[in-house]
């Protein structure tokens, strides 16, 4: 089965770091690439970040315009895991984030964790 399990969501004011881990349960030469989304109250879900997993986009990443410079998705040191460091955390970096999954073929990320939840305070 295809499972996702993110982790390290929490609260913190304005300006300081959390670290997200994201762990998949496929073996990493079945994944494309690995990407967090995050979706605050009544808004649309949105790109944070992406890392390819494997073939030609392994290592490359992407970046939303709005985390740039402060948002960094790294590969975890446990097999099959994926972090997105957030650093000079903002209130609007408030809510839910979730990792996605791709794999060689597929359009659109399909396989999705349940999320972890990220509150930045003024």
């Amino acid at each position: 089965q295809v499972q996702m399990a993110e982790s390290g969501g929490g609260s913190v004011q304005a300006g300081g770091s959390l670290r997200l881990s994201c762990l998949a349960s496929e073996d990493t030469i079945s994944i494309y690439a690995l990407a967090w989304f995050r979706q605050a109250p009544g808004k649309e879900r949105e790109f944070v970040g992406s890392l390819g997993w494997s073939g030609a986009v392994e290592g490359t990443t992407s970046y939303a315009d709005s985390v740039k410079g402060r948002f960094t998705v790294t590969k975890g040191d446990a097999k099959n895991t994926v972090n997105l460091q957030m650093n000079s955390l903002k209130p609007e970096d408030t809510g839910v984030y979730y990792c996605a999954m791709k794999f060689p073929g597929d359009s659109e990320y399909g396989y999705w964790g349940r999320g972890t939840r990220v509150t930045v305070s003024s």
